[in-house]
């Protein structure tokens, strides 16, 4: 059987011999000409039938998938004029031109190609695709040719000279209005194929420039400026419900929001402690019930209505008090035990709010009927449920729930971040390091992981309060340990790996993309899980560090990539916490 070092060493050989190929010149010119062909093969037909989504049957304009195919040659055309020495993108290179140019060759490769199987498939047969079709397919061709014949890079790039404070910011605001452009692109594209081949064409743009060194030029500029790039962050994230007029969007939008807050608060315990907690989801189903029983629904035992700052902090303590009395006695296990004992707590959870029903037991949950009609949030006066105009843009019921989850993500992050560095945040990072070197250092470790247990259930329970009121109901089936939807433990487990576990921005991510990605692929049905499974398998195997790494975690699972070095592991941590 051949084995994956065997298939590395035969495609480093084959690399070799087509290295050279051609003078480098010619090389060069191949990759702009072929960005320059994949670009012009947009404006031709590429199907003869609009069977196909998006329209793809019109010459003298893209549409559709077309329109990646062009902002993919246009990446590769700007990476071709860095190797030209052009003004002002040099800074695209930091590691050298040639793997950034292969890298965007491969991902004009994978669009281009992508939409062309696409077609092959859904309209059954090569015969649905018209000359323009298959132009494209080969315009791309010389550009991948002349990337893999450049020579690999000796030395890096010439350093670009430093940025003054002004331009670096410039620079912030650039990217944030770009990820609030790319993010507005991904939550309104309207079908399937057209989200796969953004997920594809952004998958592998950003997987070439995180190997450029791109990404950790830039993360360096965002570390100097960290309060005006999170400033900026927010202030992208108010503009982006004034760009949706579809309700479906928006509350997309809202979801994400409580989903993000909840994964950051599992990133405490998980993330920040190394506690692994699977029945997490139950929290927010604590927090949501207690918000729906005393919210004035007519279908509430209690019959009564407090307002929603009291909803809130009594579904945040509620879900604290269940943190604290599941994990006080659970917490001296470890591992694969204190797994089995969280998932058996999420089970314990969904199957009491079954059985609270009136006949089972006590009627608090209404069983598997839930509780309904649960009123919008009336806060200060501002009714949520109600639409007001901002000049001639309306503000529309989901709108206003994301602004109250954007104050309430807010808060998370302002907890989370000073928590995580304080001293009792040192102590969560030296248990998830070695937890008896940490109370051989003085630190309680009962005492530190009960603070995180009940830190993150509190968080979760939060945004279990506002998720009731925008859901209008509260039922017991969403909280379960796995579901072919968000949100369960294991979709919130998931984002804060995928996303990068110990980080802020992280789960954020991790939780847009694990909520988008099954509203967005409804067109799979069954194989949605198949999918999302074989994805999670490959970015544990080229990421395990998540898409936004915490450093420490980054040198751990690449330390064969670190330069050797004497001396004993560092042990800050476990000092700073216990003294």
């Amino acid at each position: 059987m051949t084995t994956t070092a065997e298939l590395r060493a035969t495609a480093a050989r084959t690399l070799t011999r087509l290295e050279g190929l051609v003078p480098a010149p010619v090389a060069r010119a191949l990759v702009a000409g072929g960005a320059v062909l994949t670009i012009a093969s947009a404006w031709l037909s590429w199907t003869w039938t609009d069977r196909f989504p998006g329209d793809l049957t019109v010459s003298g304009y893209p549409g559709g998938l077309q329109w990646l195919t062009v902002a993919a040659g246009l990446l590769l055309l700007l990476q071709a004029l860095a190797a030209y020495q052009v003004p002002g993108l040099r800074a695209l290179a930091p590691t050298g031109h040639t793997g950034p140019l292969r890298g965007l060759a491969l991902t004009a490769l994978a669009t281009t190609w992508f939409t062309l199987i696409a077609i092959t498939v859904e309209l059954n047969g090569l015969v649905n695709l018209t000359t323009g079709g298959v132009v494209a397919g080969l315009a791309v061709l010389p550009a991948l040719f002349g990337s893999l014949a450049l020579p690999g890079d000796r030395h890096p790039a010439a350093e670009t000279g430093p940025l003054n404070p002004w331009q670096e910011r410039l620079l912030v605001t650039g990217l944030t209005a770009l990820g609030l452009a790319v993010f507005t692109y991904a939550i309104d594209t309207e079908y399937g194929e057209l989200f796969v081949g953004f997920l594809i064409t952004t998958g592998c743009a950003a997987g070439t420039w995180v190997k450029s060194g791109l990404f950790e030029r830039v993360s360096r500029i965002a570390a100097r400026n960290r309060a005006f790039g999170t400033a900026a962050g927010f202030v992208a994230a108010a503009l982006f419900p004034l760009t949706q007029t579809n309700d479906h969007n928006a509350n997309v939008g809202v979801n994400i929001l409580i989903f993000a807050t909840v994964a950051l608060g599992l990133n405490i315990v998980v993330g920040l402690t190394g506690l692994l907690d699977l029945g997490y989801v139950a929290f927010l189903g604590v927090g949501a019930y207690t918000a729906a029983l005393v919210s004035g629904s007519p279908f509430s035992p209690f019959h009564h209505q407090i307002p929603f700052w009291a909803a809130a902090l009594v579904g945040a303590g509620a879900s604290m008090v269940f943190g604290i009395l599941i994990g006080a006695p659970t917490l001296r296990l470890r591992g694969d035990y204190l797994a089995i004992v969280t998932i058996g707590f999420g089970e314990i959870f969904h199957i009491a709010a079954k059985n609270l029903d009136g006949t089972s037991g006590p009627k608090i949950t209404n069983g598997p009927n839930g509780i309904p009609q649960i009123p919008d949030i009336n806060l200060f006066g501002l009714d949520l449920g109600n639409s007001w105009q901002l000049g001639s843009i309306t503000i529309g019921r989901f709108a206003n729930y994301f602004y109250l989850m954007l104050v309430v993500i807010l808060i998370v992050i302002a907890v989370f971040s000073r928590a995580g560095n304080s001293r009792i945040g040192r102590a969560w990072i030296a248990i998830r390091e070695d937890e008896t070197a940490a109370e051989a250092m003085g630190i309680n470790g009962y005492r530190a992981k009960l603070t995180a247990f009940a830190l993150g259930a509190t968080l979760a329970g939060l945004a279990g309060t506002v998720s009731a009121h925008v859901t209008y109901n509260v039922v017991p089936d969403p909280y379960v340990f796995a579901g072919s939807a968000p949100p369960n433990s294991a979709f919130l487990l998931a984002a804060v790996v995928l996303g990068g576990m110990g980080t802020v921005s992280g789960p954020l991510l991790g939780a847009a993309l694990l909520y988008l990605i099954p509203d967005k692929l409804v067109f799979m049905d069954k194989y949605q899980l198949l999918a999302f499974g074989v994805a999670l398998i490959l970015l544990m195997r080229f990421r395990p560090e998540g898409l936004i790494a915490n450093r420490r975690r980054q040198a751990e699972f690449h330390q064969a990539d670190l330069p050797a070095q004497g001396g004993s592991p560092d042990t800050s941590s476990l000092s700073k916490a216990g003294a």
